[in-house]
């Protein structure tokens, strides 16, 4: 069974999306019925990132990120989509299947018209093809390498139902032919929030990347707000830090939180039991990252190596499709 998961390299990732994206589809690679494959989704970048230095670089970032946290090359792919022709080529096809009606209804597509409305401008106003069929290319993605799992949160589960609706549509005209992808849910519990109380997002700006130096971990730390209750007193057991806390450390550690909380215990004491905890868990992996960025031929090798495994069974697909459809040389490699 294969299962897949996207990685748009928007900038190094941060903690919650170590807790809701990274740690649960990592966990996949350990299940011995199943192959990871993981993407990072440059092209699908390209809709709103327009520095090639900087998307060269986010990318490296993204993979860098995924291998010092666990994921293993040797059992799982990981590899650039832009390495893989054929899910461009399929991406057309798919193209030729996907209602315009449908598309209309997507998130993204959606929101950015909302945001014009708010302005008073055209509707489509800044709105590129590239943001419109992102959902077809990301259905590519998907249909290319036969994924028969991808994990997503809720925000991301219409991206595989459109996927879905499409590959049936493939069925219904040409055969049986590419297979239907099913949603492997992330547990909304899995949901950090950012210092300000939001959900953790870059789009807020209230991240905290997972590798950051550690003044920089220290100082967005001790940015998250507290209540003006006194050290002394008793305090719930809930809320921005402890969550923190409670994502990286084990059930004693844990307990033992708790029951300062409950005998009262200063907020700056716990910002930096926080701190401690987040620097602790991440310590091993930060030393993978840190050598992966300063060589960057290695990570690109990696990536490199994946594509080329990825390609073997995104050829085969693409050669069934395009037989089905009537298209093509398929006696061609």
């Amino acid at each position: 069974m294969i299962a897949l998961t996207g990685i748009k390299p928007t900038g190094q990732p941060h903690l919650g999306n170590f807790i809701g994206a990274i740690k649960p589809a990592l966990a996949l690679q350990n299940r011995p019925e199943i192959t990871g494959y993981y993407f990072i989704a440059d092209y699908h970048a390209l809709v709103s990132e327009r520095d090639p230095a900087c998307l060269a670089q986010k990318s490296r970032e993204v993979a860098a990120t995924w291998l010092a946290c666990g994921l293993d090359p040797e059992k799982s792919c990981i590899y650039r989509q832009s390495d893989i022709s054929e899910i461009f080529e399929l991406h057309w096809i798919l193209s030729c299947l996907a209602a315009k009606g449908y598309l209309n209804r997507a998130h993204a597509y959606k929101a950015a018209m909302q945001v014009n409305q708010e302005k008073g401008q055209d509707l489509d106003q800044g709105v590129s093809l590239g943001l419109f069929s992102y959902p077809v290319l990301m259905a590519a993605d998907i249909l290319i390498v036969q994924a028969q799992l991808v994990p997503v949160g809720e925000d991301q589960k219409q991206h595989v139902e459109i996927a879905r609706d499409i590959a049936m549509k493939f069925h219904h005209d040409y055969g049986d032919v590419l297979t239907i992808p099913q949603i492997a849910e992330v547990a909304e519990a899995s949901t950090l929030c950012g210092f300000d109380g939001r959900k953790m997002s870059k789009s807020y700006g209230n991240h905290i990347p997972i590798f950051c130096d550690s003044s920089d971990l220290q100082k967005l730390i001790k940015k998250i707000p507290t209540d003006s209750s006194t050290p002394q007193e008793p305090k719930a057991a809930k809320g921005v830090l402890f969550d923190l806390f409670k994502s990286f450390a084990t059930e004693d550690q844990i307990n033992s939180l708790k029951e300062k909380y409950q005998h009262g215990v200063g907020w700056g004491e716990v910002k930096e039991s926080v701190y401690q905890q987040i620097s602790s868990y991440f310590a091993s992996s930060k030393e993978k990252y840190d050598h992966f960025m300063a060589h960057p031929e290695n990570i690109d090798a990696i990536l490199i190596d994946g594509a080329s495994r990825v390609r073997k069974k995104a050829r085969q697909v693409l050669k069934q499709v395009k037989k089905a459809i009537g298209v093509g040389n398929n006696h061609m490699d």
